[in-house]
């Protein structure tokens, strides 16, 4: 309907949809022909990887020895898998094209390198995130079987953190294929979750994960890892702390007492106060000692709690400066588990 042209009589370039790895015929790409015609036999570069066109598959799954603009196909004879959205090219030669996907792979390596040393913490780091609050990180490593399936959860897990900036799912590595013992050591080291999306773990990588712990988890649909890490994240997150106020008493009288120190004769004014809770000592309205109560009586026995317009006498752990007039407010310290949204 556009009328879209392309020359077919030259060399071919595209772009790659997807890729994987298949235990039978080694690395597939699916790409789109854009311009030119690829045949088998063809030097092509795609990212970080080269090789050979050895086989041509058009969308009916058959073998094909040639594809002109605007066909998908399957390319096998790559050294590797590329990444979705790799622009796929020929090239003259395999020296050409092998000096090409070196020079790519020492520029990732080069800005991988620069995105670690940016990553370091300091010690103004670490102060800053003392003041605003530490961020709790989830490390992991994930491998599936096409990149699609790969950039989807990392995408995922990215909108994840910024919806709550506290927490960040830091994906160490990812890749296309099963899980191999290389995976499993790197994982020990940074004690992250191996996540297998439709790939399984080697034999020897599941024996080496059992022996040293590692956790690896299996899935096939992508809500569920994310349903996961939520669930791994919120049993991370500190819960938070909700002050609930009980009531005060006021000090009537202090008494000195051998072997117990200072005693506060009091009487509970405004709600209760209870054996145990959080205390504040207030004079003047300004706080002045914030602490626990080391005894709670009523007459000479020990109770669990006071209520409204009842004498009681009170004492502080580790502290002695009472005065009559003083307000003793209590307070119970609740924790609240947060989630993740």
């Amino acid at each position: 309907m556009l009328e879209l042209k392309a020359n077919p009589n030259r060399e071919a370039q595209g772009a790659v949809v997807e890729s994987k790895l298949d235990k039978g015929r080694g690395a597939v790409a699916t790409v789109l022909i854009q311009k030119g015609t690829l045949k088998i036999g063809d030097i092509f570069v795609a990212g970080s990887v080269y090789g050979k066109v050895r086989a041509i598959v058009n969308d009916h799954g058959k073998n094909i020895d040639e594809a002109g603009p605007g066909m998908p196909v399957e390319v096998l004879g790559g050294n590797g898998a590329p990444q979705a959205g790799d622009v796929f090219s020929i090239v003259g030669d395999e020296g050409r094209a092998r000096e090409i996907t070196d020079y790519r792979v020492r520029k990732q390596r080069s800005l991988a390198a620069a995105k670690a040393i940016k990553g370091r913490t300091t010690l103004e780091d670490l102060l800053l995130q003392k003041e605003l609050g530490e961020i709790t990180k989830l490390p992991v490593i994930i491998k599936a079987d096409v990149h699609g399936s790969v950039e989807a959860i990392i995408g995922s897990f990215d909108k994840l953190s910024e919806d709550n900036p506290d927490i960040q799912v830091q994906v160490l590595h990812s890749g296309v294929g099963g899980i191999t013992e290389s995976d499993v050591t790197l994982a020990r080291a940074s004690k992250a979750l191996i996540i297998g999306f439709n790939v399984r773990a080697q034999a020897q990588a599941r024996d080496m994960a059992h022996r040293d712990s590692v956790d690896i988890r299996y899935y096939n649909v992508i809500y569920d890892v994310l349903d996961d890490a939520k669930a791994i994240l919120n049993g991370m997150l500190a819960p938070t702390l909700r002050e609930e106020y009980l009531g005060q008493a006021e000090i009537k009288q202090v008494f000195n007492i051998s072997k117990v120190g200072k005693v506060a004769g009091c009487e509970v004014t405004i709600g209760m106060v209870k054996r145990g809770a959080k205390v504040r000592l207030l004079r003047d309205d300004v706080v002045i000692h914030e602490g626990t109560l080391k005894t709670l009586q009523r007459f000479k026995d020990e109770v669990a709690e006071v209520k409204e317009g009842t004498e009681c006498g009170m004492a502080f752990e580790n502290y002695e400066d009472i005065r009559a007039g003083d307000i003793i407010e209590c307070y119970d310290v609740i924790e609240e588990a947060r989630t993740v949204e």
